[in-house]
């Protein structure tokens, strides 16, 4: 516990690491403010209360961004003490390095959750400034769910990411490019429905993307009632194809259940090929 506080506290300490790590989420706001959110309000036609409905939708990438970034940005905490050897005097304090490890996932896990606590609540305040209403306490209840489970599988997937890394400048490369490339691999720059075939497979195969998906199915639900009320419900299904609200391959559509399963899956999978890959280079290392 002492550990993860004093990681906790290095990281919040350093203003340029938390901005840094937020730097997605300001390009999606930027852009969603200068003409994207406009861009969308208008293709929305006749459709009732439309930048609602769009809000909500932004609401829901930035928190599935938000969850990448933050731990990414956070695992340079790992790298730093790397680069400046002040891994060395960790592990020869008479403590388990499975405990170290433990303390570096865990706070950057609970770093991911703060900072999506954040977003959570500034989105709603801005959602409620601009004429929507809160979410129930039902709904709070899975986002929050879904927060702590996106957190738990962005965890394990940067620090695979990340356990590559020997330098300062090879974190902050990778950082760059994955806080540029997120938007468009969770589909939040644009709607998946305007990428091309290809892309959308990716897009859909992209962990974070099926986190922003259960966020849009919960966040969007009150939004989505009201603007298709009295409307065919297959113009519905072919909006939420395209805005990725949910997800379809072929005839084959992904329910809410194996998209958790997926990121569940996922957090297994990298946590082990995280550990695997950091015992290896210690072994090296030695």
């Amino acid at each position: 516990m002492n550990f993860i506080n004093r990681n906790l506290k290095v990281f919040f300490r350093d203003r340029a690491a938390v901005f840094f790590s937020l730097l997605a989420v300001f390009i999606v706001i930027g852009l969603y403010a200068l003409f994207l959110g406009d861009i969308w309000v208008d293709s929305m036609g006749d459709l009732a209360k439309p930048r609602q409905l769009m809000n909500s939708w932004l609401i829901s990438g930035l928190l599935a961004v938000t969850s990448v970034t933050t731990t990414l940005g956070a695992f340079g905490i790992l790298v730093d003490d790397r680069v400046k050897k002040i891994d060395k005097d960790f592990y020869a304090a008479p403590v388990k390095r499975s405990a170290l490890t433990a303390g570096y996932l865990l706070s950057v896990f609970l770093i991911g959750v703060i900072m999506s606590l954040v977003t959570l609540v500034l989105s709603e305040l801005y959602f409620v400034l601009n004429g929507g209403a809160l979410l129930g306490i039902a709904d709070i209840g899975k986002v929050l769910g879904l927060i702590l489970l996106s957190c738990l599988s962005n965890t394990a997937l940067m620090c695979f990411v990340v356990s590559f890394f020997k330098s300062q400048n090879a974190f902050a490369t990778a950082s760059t490019i994955i806080g540029t490339l997120i938007g468009f691999l969770a589909g939040v720059y644009l709607p998946i429905g305007q990428l091309p075939q290809a892309v959308r497979t990716i897009v859909k195969l992209f962990p974070p993307s099926h986190a922003a998906v259960l966020f849009r199915q919960v966040i969007m639900a009150g939004p989505l009632d009201t603007a298709f009320a009295g409307i065919p419900a297959q113009y519905l299904e072919e909006f939420n194809q395209n805005m990725g609200v949910t997800f379809q391959f072929g005839d084959f559509a992904v329910t809410p259940w194996m998209s958790v399963g997926f990121l569940l899956a996922v957090a297994v999978i990298f946590y082990g090929l995280s550990l695997a890959n950091m015992r290896r280079r210690d072994r090296v290392y030695k």
